[in-house]
């Protein structure tokens, strides 16, 4: 097999293990706050297991640990408001929601990284509100509050994405994601006693944070830490050598459809949804597939952010 083909199954097999990150999140009986900040000290507590970590630690800048420290924050941010959009609603939702971000970034990235505006970013932005209109009045009522804090998530990652990009290659990856998901942590150690006061969100978020889960759950959340996040971390930074622009962008663009399918043969959300929420999502999804057609895609120039984003090629 040529390191071409094996590239592609590689990256392949890790859309579909980050396309569990949202089955996992509805299968976990934890609310969001705990269930990020678990993930987060386990994913760090792997990391420093990793000598290249406390070298790439000791070569920074306090300055640039505190930049990468001020994203991590974003980046819990993002995973606590995505696992609370599927406890809202529910994985199929949290999934077409992420695939919002693509959109953010197209319209924040030349405010926050400084780049060029482009007419055609714009045009996909208008091009995706019929779709986000079909998956709003595609939902039961009850979901309309998940498809907000969802839509929130994916502004969050195009924020955190462009603020990254503008960061790039000023640390290795693994130290980064140790540097921004242990800030992740730290803060949401702090926001903690404020998630009670989420007016009709509470339940969604608010939980005992340190209290050490249940047997089934704290299994899952090892699988969601160490297969779902580490191990297609590593798999990525190898295969992204290997391959195009545009092919990474096509791949992780299928994450969305990955965990929508696994939502439907997993946990029978398709009896939650209406034919329209679907139509809705498939315009969305077009978008983002017609996205990188109808310019030069951009290479993922950060894989650290493929740890750290349930978007993962949102951010390059």
């Amino acid at each position: 097999m040529t390191p071409t083909n094996r590239a592609y199954l590689q990256i392949h097999f890790c859309v579909v293990l980050w396309g569990f990150t949202a089955i996992l999140g509805k299968m976990i009986s934890l609310p969001a706050l705990p269930l990020v900040w678990w993930r987060l000290v386990i994913v760090v507590a792997a990391l420093l297991l990793f000598p290249v970590v406390w070298r790439g630690l000791r070569a920074m800048s306090w300055r640039t640990i505190g930049a990468y420290a001020g994203i991590g924050v974003l980046v819990a941010l993002h995973w606590l408001t995505f696992y609370g959009a599927i406890k809202l609603s529910n994985a199929s939702v949290g999934a077409t929601c992420i695939a919002l971000a693509t959109v953010f970034v197209a319209l924040i990235e030349p405010w926050v990284a400084g780049t060029r505006f482009s007419k055609r970013d714009m045009g996909l932005g208008i091009a995706v509100l019929p779709g986000v209109a079909l998956v709003v009045g595609g939902v039961p009522a009850g979901m309309r509050v998940g498809i907000a804090v969802g839509a929130l998530s994916a502004f969050l990652v195009a924020i955190f994405g462009s603020l990254n990009k503008r960061m790039v290659e000023h640390g290795d990856p693994l130290t980064v994601t140790a540097v921004e998901l242990g800030a992740g942590a730290v803060a949401l150690t702090l926001f903690a006693p404020l998630m009670p006061l989420l007016p009709g969100m509470s339940h969604a978020f608010a939980g005992d944070t340190f209290a050490v889960p249940g047997t089934r759950d704290l299994a899952l959340l090892a699988t969601l830490s160490i297969a779902c996040t580490l191990l297609p971390f590593a798999l990525s930074l190898a295969a992204l050598r290997h391959m195009s622009a545009f092919a990474q962008q096509l791949a992780v663009n299928l994450e969305p459809v990955y965990a929508i399918v696994l939502a439907i043969l997993l946990l029978g959300e398709q009896r939650e949804l209406t034919p329209a929420f679907y139509a809705g999502v498939a315009i969305i999804l077009a978008a983002v597939f017609v996205h990188p057609l109808l310019g030069r895609p951009r290479p993922l120039s950060q894989p650290e952010v493929l740890c750290a984003a349930e978007s993962k090629g949102v951010a390059e």
